[in-house]
Order: structure tokens, then sequence, then C-alpha cells
């Protein structure tokens, strides 16, 4: 008796062994990615960054604290995303000993560092602005910073098309843009332009024109060992190009540059220019309001609207229409967030169709929510 006590304890032994052992080997192999949320980091890019990383099922991201910083959890990680927000504010909020943590993980460790707009301020070398001094490029600011909003226009040359292959067969490309760093680039530079802007961004009355056709919108550099990506624009909160934000992450890695499925790669979804002048503003807020309407009809109509202009904030207002009285705004609501990626909205999605009564619309609302998590393997 006392022998197959010992045979059961032994087998349970070697069962937990090997869970950890796999749990380990699962948890080394991920590529680990740090998103910044101090001060300064809009709540929203930090979500919307973190949700286009979990598109690839082989990177761990992790929201990353001032203070994880300082408490050594840079030292776990492979890469870290400074997300938009404020520049100067992010700044502010690292600190100088923190700052001289995220030099040393790059510099002396060889970790990768990815800007994403306001990020792009904070890595960048621009004199009379608080950055930490590791793009080697300095912004034009000159009082034109804040140039606007909007789906801009741009093209990748031959280095940008051999990190996103995907898109080598087309010249304009487009992805959301929010007042994001505008890059001098001399002739001398030791970095490197994959894109460009085709835009002409100068939404505010009085601004010079000129400006930003040719200027840098996607770039990488080298500091010390590690490797360092820079985009102007928002590919994490434009539909199609999500990806490229994991793959950015692989890229500063050094690791593979796998495919993604084809259902978001979708480059041809988005074929203009919007860029938001006084009077598209106006439209949005206009059909904003419209979506208290109480014929629904008005609600589904301005909701259309807004993707037409490809509305940001419009993604997140869809959210509260999932719980609409109508049927059809509901519905609507749902195939908005699937058309635009929205996975954040996965809970919101869940409880929805948890709550519906109507059998054939809580089969179909499963349906948009199986879709929503096959993007970032909830399956």
């Amino acid at each position: 008796m006392r022998s197959l006590k010992f045979l059961y304890l032994l087998a349970f032994v070697v069962f937990i062994s090997a869970c950890m052992q796999e749990n380990s080997e699962s948890y080394t192999d991920k590529i680990r990615v740090g998103v910044f949320n101090g001060e300064g980091a809009s709540v929203v890019c930090v979500i919307e960054t973190m949700e286009a990383l979990k598109i690839d099922e082989k990177i761990s991201p992790v929201e990353i604290s001032p203070k994880d910083i300082m408490v050594g959890k840079l030292n776990e990680l492979d890469a870290l995303i400074f997300p938009g927000g404020s520049g100067s504010k992010e700044f502010n909020s690292l600190g100088q000993q923190a700052t001289e943590l995220v030099h040393k993980f790059t510099h002396d460790d060889g970790k990768g560092l990815i800007g994403i707009c306001a990020g792009g301020f904070l890595l960048s070398t621009t004199p009379g602005y608080p950055s930490l001094e590791i793009f080697p490029e300095s912004d034009i600011r000159d009082g034109y910073y804040d140039r606007g909003r909007g789906l801009i226009a741009f093209h990748l040359n031959e280095q940008g098309k051999e990190i996103f292959p995907e898109l080598e067969n087309l010249d304009t490309l487009y992805v959301q843009y929010y007042d994001g760093p505008i890059f001098k680039f001399p002739e001398s530079s030791s970095s490197n332009i994959l894109g460009s802007f085709y835009s002409d961004v100068a939404s505010h009355p009085g601004y010079p024109h000129g400006i930003t056709p040719g200027k840098l919108v996607f770039a990488t550099s080298e500091y010390g060992k590690g490797k360092v990506f820079i985009s102007v624009g928002h590919p994490e909160a434009t539909a199609g190009m999500r990806w490229m934000v994991p793959r950015m992450a692989r890229w500063v890695t050094g690791n593979e540059l796998v495919p993604y499925p084809e259902k978001l790669v979708r480059p041809e979804i988005n074929k203009k220019e919007i860029l938001y002048t006084d009077d598209l503003v106006k439209f949005e807020k206009k059909n904003f309001w419209n979506l208290f309407h109480e014929e629904d009809s008005m609600v589904i109509n301005s909701l259309k609207n807004l993707y037409t202009i490809r509305s940001r904030p419009s993604i997140r207002w869809s959210i509260g229409l999932l719980r609409h009285q109508s049927w059809e705004v509901r519905l609507h609501a749902a195939e908005y967030l699937l058309e635009t990626e929205y996975t954040n909205a996965i809970p919101d999605m869940e409880a929805v169709v948890q709550n519906e009564e109507n059998q054939e619309h809580r089969e179909t609302l499963r349906k948009i929510l199986f879709s929503l998590k096959e993007i970032v393997h909830h399956i």
C-alpha cells in the first residue's frame, strides 16, 4: 500500500513539474513588450496599443509605470513602447532616475524602443523640448506643432517595404494621425526613413502649407546596442493597419517578422485622405449628438457618417450603443466594433450576448463576438 501511495505521489510531482516547465517555456518564448502608462500617456492610446500587440500570439504585452521601471521591471522586458499622449508629460512622469534606466535598457542592454506620436516627441532630440534624446532627429515646432488630425496619406520606401512586405504593391497608404511630430531630417542623418507623408497637414486657419509632405511617417535608428522605431501616426488606431504595431515590436527585438492573418491586413479599406478641418470637426460633433436621437434610423445613419470620416472617438462611442433599446442599433454598433477591430470592447460584447433575450439576435451577436475574440486569440 505504501509503495502504491509513493507511486501516486511521484506521478503527481512529475506532472506538476512538467506543467511548471511548460509554463516557464511558454513564458520565455514570448516577446515581452511593455507599454508605458505613466502620467502623460493617453489612457486610450495605452489601451489601443496593448490591444494591437495582442494580435501576435507570441507577444506578451504589459503596462509599465514609472514605479515599475524604478523597481527593475524593465529587466523583464524585450521592448518598451511610449504611446500617444503628451511627450513632455511622459518625460516629467519618468523623472531623471527612470530616464537613466530607459537609456541603459536600450543603449547598454540592447533592448528595443518604440515611440508612437507623443512617444516620438519623447524619444527625439529637440532643442528646448524635454526629451530622451535617443532618436537623433529634432521636431519642427516653430509654433506649428499641433497641425491637426485625420487619416493621412503616406508611402513606404524600399526599406519600409522590407519590414512591411504586405504593403509592397501599394504606393499610397493611410494611417490615423493626431498632432504627431514633424521631424527635420538632415542629409547627414544616421536614421533611416521608412515612409513619408504625402498629405499636407495644416488643418488650422493661418498655418503654413507645404511643411509635412516628404517628412517621415515611419523611421528607425540605432541607439547603442538597441533598436528604435518611430511612428508619427497611430497604426494601433487604424483599422486594417493595427498589425503594424506587433511587427514593429518584432523588428526592434530582432525576432522573425511573421505574417499576420489577411483579415487584419486590410490597407485597402482606407481609400482617401481625410483631414479634420473646422467644418469636419463640426460634422463629427453633429453626428455625435445625433447618437442620442429618438429615431433609430438617425442613430444608425450618424454611426455610418462617423465611420465614413474615420472618426477615432466614434469607435468608443459605439460601445454604449450596444446597450441601446433598439435591436437594429445594437447590431450596427456591434458590426462597427468588428469592422474597426476594437477588441477592447470584448467584455462589453460578452455582457450584451449574455443579456440578449432574443435567441436569434443572441446568436448573431455571438458570431460577431467570436470574430472579435479571434483577432486577439481569446477563443
